[in-house]
């Protein structure tokens, strides 16, 4: 018998333990090797490795948080607090970062007097098996925090490419050092503080604009308008307004109606419109219907007057009489 489907949230609370035991692995065997090599550029990617998994803590929190009913005082629900968390992430990658960068600076500063040391062979293999795992957890956590629509699992999928491209970094530094160029090993520190901080904005970006009631995308705006305008008894959409909710969606439309349909047969008609809505896309949290009757058409807004009818009417049948 097959076991049922896992929930949105228990599928985020998997992917992120399994996030955090993979970099418990990389961020120690990363230090050894820094440590035991001799390389300023390994001990910072081991450093980034090591937020990595702390932050997917704070994911974790998010999720468990953003995924709690509504309540008394939160009556929309609580996905907003998952945008909490992706900036709070965004801060620590920030400040990740510059950390990082500063390292890296100091020891070039400090090469005059004290001559940096050429990187051993383990930390070009460490960089290597850096650059394989964090790009296949990138790519994994991208793969589910698209399928569930998490920005919390986005800002961590960002935050191990950010760690596989620091990776890449220590891999080109540590290979010029061995060449005879040792200042590129505490150099890369610096470069991976400007993809560090790129990948901070971006996600701090995308957490902001789900927090201050930011429209859905216009192709998604073009998808909704179609399913409406589908829906039988609709004679036109008069108003379409959108809402990101923290990963999800809310929908106010007002439709125009046959003003002259039973109120029975015009409420079935917006209640046929919210359940496609909702249905079609699976990220609306609510959809709203308002009815507006349709303007009538000229002919039936201003037809002949009384009078006019009965002094037609009488000129005939004078016609007629004579």
């Amino acid at each position: 018998m097959q076991s049922p489907p896992k929930s949105r949230e228990q599928v985020s609370i998997w992917v992120s333990w399994t996030n955090i035991g993979f970099n418990a692995l990389l961020a120690a065997f990363k230090l050894f090797a820094g440590i035991f090599a001799n390389s300023q550029a390994m001990i910072s990617d081991a450093i980034h490795t090591l937020s990595d998994m702390l932050t997917t803590f704070l994911v974790i929190a998010g999720i468990r948080l953003g995924a709690r009913k509504a309540d008394a005082s939160h009556q929309y629900g609580h996905e907003r607090f998952e945008n909490v968390a992706a900036i709070l992430l965004s801060v620590i990658l920030a400040v990740t970062g510059v950390l990082i960068g500063w390292a890296g600076i100091t020891r070039i500063m400090e090469a005059a007097t004290d001559p940096i040391p050429v990187p051993g062979l383990l930390a070009l293999i460490a960089a290597l098996v850096g650059i394989a795992m964090k790009e296949g957890m990138y790519w994994r956590t991208r793969h589910y925090a698209k399928k569930l629509n998490s920005s919390v699992l986005m800002a961590d999928a960002w935050h191990n490419r950010s760690d596989s491209l620091s990776s890449i970094g220590s891999f080109v530094a540590i290979l010029g050092a061995r060449l005879g160029f040792p200042v590129l090993d505490p150099l890369a520190s610096v470069v991976i503080c400007f993809f560090i901080l790129k990948a901070a904005v971006d996600v701090f970006r995308d957490a902001v604009n789900k927090m201050t009631d930011h429209a859905v995308d216009e192709k998604t705006a073009v998808a909704i308008r179609t399913v409406v305008l589908d829906c039988p008894g609709v004679r036109h959409l008069d108003v379409l307004y959108t809402r990101a909710f923290g990963d999800r969606i809310f929908v106010d439309i007002e439709i125009s109606v046959d003003g002259d349909l039973p109120l029975h047969e015009a409420h079935e008609i917006a209640q046929q419109v919210h359940n496609r809505v909702e249905a079609e896309f699976p990220n609306v949290k609510h959809c709203m219907v308002h009815m507006n009757p349709a303007p009538r058409p000229p002919e039936e807004c201003n037809p002949p007057a009384t009078s006019d009818l009965q002094s037609e009417g009488g000129s005939d049948k004078m016609d007629e009489t004579k």
